[in-house]
C-alpha cells in the first residue's frame, strides 16, 4: 500500500468521526483493547469469521454489545469508506457507577435526585432529558446496556453539553440499581398514565424519577419496583407527551419542592 493511500485508509479509520463510530477491524480492536468506553460494535451480517472471531469474543469479555447489522448501515456510516464489516460506537462521557451518583449528591450536601431512563431509545429524547436533568441540579441518569440509546455523540449534541457536566450509569439491569437505590432510602417515582396526578405527590425527600420508552412506557418488571406511580393531567384530545417533554414537566416539580 502506497503512503498517500495508507494516509488515506487511516482517515477513514479515526476514532473521532462526527458520528462517534470507528470502523475497521485493527481500529476497532485497539479501541477495545485500549478500555475505551464503547456503547455497542456493529458486525456485518455473514462476516462472523477472521478477526470479526476475535473482536466478537473480546466483546463478550467485556461486556460490550454486539449487533449484526446490514452492509448499507456500515457504508453509511464509514461514509462509504473501509469499514472491513465492522464499526464500534463510542460513548462520549465516561460511565459512573450507581454509588458515584449516590456519593455526588452527598458532596453536595442534598438529598439523592436521579432520572432513571428505562429503555429510551431515541437519542435526541435522551440528550433532551439530560439537558433538562442538568438544569433541575439531578445528581445522575442511569439507562440500561440493552435496548437503550448511549450516551454517545448524538446524544452530547442534543444535549447542548449538558452531558459533559451529567454523571451517567449504564448499568445491565435496572430492578437491580433501583433495589440499590432504595436500600440508600432512595423513593421511586415512575411516570406512568396510570398513576395519581403529579400535583398531589410530595418529592421533597430523595428520589429518583423513572421515565420509559417512548412507544411502550416503563417496563413491567420496573413498574413493579415503583413506590409511586405519577401522571400529567391531559386536557385536550392527545392523551400523551414526548417523553423528554413529560419528563422534565416531572423533572422541574420535583425541583421546584426540594427548593
Amino acid at each position: 500500500m502506497s503512503l498517500n493511500k495508507r494516509e488515506d485508509f487511516n482517515r477513514k479509520n479515526e476514532a473521532d468521526n462526527d458520528n462517534g463510530y470507528i470502523v475497521g477491524r485493527n481500529a476497532v480492536l485497539e479501541a477495545i483493547k485500549s478500555g475505551k468506553e464503547i456503547e455497542h460494535v456493529l458486525v456485518q451480517k455473514g462476516e462472523l469469521k477472521g478477526s470479526i472471531v476475535q473482536i466478537i469474543s473480546l466483546c463478550k469479555k467485556n461486556n460490550i454489545v454486539v449487533k449484526e447489522t446490514d452492509i448499507g448501515k456500515l457504508n453509511f456510516i464509514s461514509n462509504n469508506g473501509v469499514h472491513q464489516g465492522v464499526a464500534a460506537q463510542l460513548a462520549a462521557v465516561k460511565y459512573v457507577s450507581v454509588e458515584d451518583i449516590l456519593d455526588i449528591a452527598k458532596e453536595r450536601g442534598e438529598a439523592p435526585f436521579i432520572v432513571i431512563a428505562d429503555q429510551i431509545e431515541d437519542p435526541h429524547n435522551l440528550g433532551a432529558i439530560i439537558r433538562t436533568a442538568e438544569a433541575c441540579g439531578v445528581h445522575g441518569i442511569i439507562i440500561p446496556k440493552r435496548r437503550s440509546v448511549g450516551a454517545n455523540i448524538t446524544v452530547h449534541k442534543t444535549s447542548a453539553g449538558a452531558l459533559s457536566h451529567m454523571a451517567v450509569a449504564k448499568v445491565s439491569n435496572i430492578t437491580d440499581a433501583i433495589k440499590k437505590l432504595k436500600q440508600n432510602g432512595v423513593w421511586i417515582y415512575g411516570a406512568d398514565a396510570k398513576g395519581e396526578s403529579y400535583c398531589n405527590i410530595k418529592f421533597d425527600g430523595a428520589a429518583a424519577l423513572v421515565i420509559g420508552s417512548e412507544g411502550r412506557g416503563i417496563s413491567s418488571l420496573v413498574l413493579k419496583e415503583c413506590d409511586f406511580l405519577v401522571s400529567l393531567f391531559m386536557k385536550g384530545k392527545i392523551n400523551s407527551l414526548n417523553a423528554s417533554v413529560a419528563g422534565g414537566i416531572l423533572m422541574y416539580e420535583i425541583a421546584k419542592q426540594r427548593l
